[in-house]
């Protein structure tokens, strides 16, 4: 795989995708893509400046006519051209999201890749459904009809945890509606979004469609947000970023999608299978090293399983085997920078204050001492409204903390700013469901954390955002809705005029 994606190469001429082609940013300031595994420098690339996202919202408004009168039929088609051509790459998009990000190559082949793809092949399918309200006579005298229009160019922005998945969660149903989009990625993560980019021209996308640029937050970020030709903005990313976002597309009246922090709760009750929770626990703790939004990070675990599960965590987290991303056999990799595992790392150091780490809480030494690892790390005995339990970390740290009642567990899975994604352990199927009710979270799962799916919707609640990822829900981010009225009865002198005018 080395041997075929060698990221100097491919992008010698720019890390800039507009208009179909590659060329170099023009900020004057430069970026290094480093593999977090080793610390070593994959490719140096000149970030965008405000001049290059001009640009590309230029070249995104000039394809929008087209796309846009294309019919779902052609778009479908296109979009599963897309996604023919990225199961074709599945190789390559995997080892360069391993690269970038210091994935395990099992996680970005049996999850990250696929998961794109078949996320691609459901919006092909989607192009051609979109839904509005039958046609008919609401008010006797006219026939009305639902419209679904494409709103224009989208200013999207993504994070670093899941470039490739981010990027086709912002770009797919965008384009599926008949929307151009201008895709900011994170710069220290740029590769996958890019060949995400060169597929779609691949798949016979015309050019200007999807265009991607390469730069820092406050120059292209900003830039692309309030810029005046741009009708939508898509964000995800942190709560605190977020409101930044917020605050400038507001500015300009702009259609606006936010999926932001999260600090999922991992409810336990004392029926549940304790083998499923604490495996349960592990899986939803540490995939993708902790730094995913979904995460299970605040485990609640009704006292009379609490001390066996807090056991059975720790004993099943020691079996996990840090290593060499590539390394088929590594089950965690490293975070995405050593400036993320430090920032880690202050979470659990301060919390040994008050909390008792049972195990982890350290960057291992040895043979991977010069990449951004850190243990699986177990922490219990903090309060409910301490910063480990309130703060979303983003690594591979999981907190327990006991509850009684089913009162109190389900009022402390509630107790933070955050409402995007929560679990609720049990075999009791009335427990269960009053969990999904009152849980406050856009996904609520039942003895299972983390699985998506490209049917259901992604979103949160509260400081978690609004707006919805994935699904036919997200067309209503999308698309603008059209009331079309048509008069059935060609009468001049109509009843209503008389309120207005007149004598009946």
């Amino acid at each position: 795989m080395a041997n075929r994606f060698q990221a100097e190469d491919r992008y010698a001429d720019g890390a800039q995708y507009i208009g179909g082609r590659l060329r170099s940013g023009t900020s004057g300031r430069k970026q290094d893509i480093v593999n977090p595994a080793t610390g070593e420098r994959v490719h140096t690339y000149e970030l965008a400046g405000a001049a290059d996202v001009d640009d590309a919202v230029a070249a995104a408004r000039e394809a929008f006519p087209g796309w846009a009168g294309a019919t779902p039929g052609e778009r479908s088609d296109a979009l599963h051209r897309f996604a023919s051509v990225l199961a074709e790459q599945a190789e390559d998009l995997a080892y360069a999201e391993s690269l970038q990000c210091g994935k395990p190559i099992k996680l970005s082949t049996e999850f990250d890749v696929p998961g794109t793809v078949d996320n691609t092949a459901f919006f092909a399918g989607a192009a051609r459904h979109l839904q509005g309200q039958s046609a008919g006579e609401y008010s006797g005298d006219h026939t009305s009809y639902v419209r679904r229009e494409p709103i224009g160019v989208v200013g999207s922005i993504a994070p670093w945890n899941y470039p490739l998945q981010m990027a086709a969660w912002k770009v797919l149903p965008a384009i599926a509606a008949g929307n151009t989009i201008v895709l900011k990625p994170a710069e220290i993560t740029p590769l996958t979004s890019l060949m995400f980019a060169e597929a779609a021209k691949e798949a016979g996308i015309p050019d200007g469609v999807v265009n991607i640029v390469n730069g820092a937050g406050r120059d292209a970020g900003e830039r692309l947000v309030g810029h005046p030709d741009v009708a939508m903005t898509s964000f995800t990313g942190s709560t605190p970023v977020g409101r930044r976002v917020a605050e400038i597309a507001t500015a300009t009246v702009k259609r606006l999608h936010l999926e932001l922090g999260g600090k999922a709760p991992f409810v336990v009750f004392d029926d549940a299978d304790l083998e499923a929770a604490v495996h349960g626990a592990v899986a939803g703790s540490l995939i993708n090293s902790g730094q995913d939004c979904t995460a299970a990070t605040r485990a609640y675990v009704q006292r009379p399983l609490y001390d066996a599960f807090v056991s059975g965590v720790a004993d099943l987290m020691a079996t996990v085997r840090l290593g060499d991303p590539l390394d088929p056999a590594t089950d965690l990799g490293p975070l995405v920078s050593h400036l993320q595992r430090d920032r880690v790392a202050g979470f659990v150091d301060r919390a040994r204050a008050y909390a008792t780490v049972v195990t982890g809480g350290e960057a291992p030494q040895g043979e991977l001492k010069n990449g951004a690892y850190y243990r699986p790390t177990l922490v219990a005995g903090a309060a409910q409204d301490s910063e480990i339990v309130q703060s979303e970390i983003f690594g591979p740290v999981l907190v327990v903390l006991p509850f009684d009642s089913d009162d109190e567990g389900i009022a402390l899975a509630n107790d933070t700013p955050y409402g995007l994604a929560a679990s609720a352990w049990s075999r009791d199927v009335f427990r269960a469901n009053r969990a999904t009710r009152e849980i406050k979270a856009g996904c609520v799962w039942i003895n299972d954390h983390i699985p998506i799916i490209s049917e259901m919707p992604h979103g949160g609640y509260q400081a978690s955002g609004f707006g919805k990822d994935m699904s036919m829900y997200s067309f209503e981010e999308y698309t603008q809705v059209k009331h079309v009225m048509y008069d059935n009865t060609a009468v001049v002198r109509k009843d209503w005029h008389r309120t207005i005018f007149g004598d009946r």
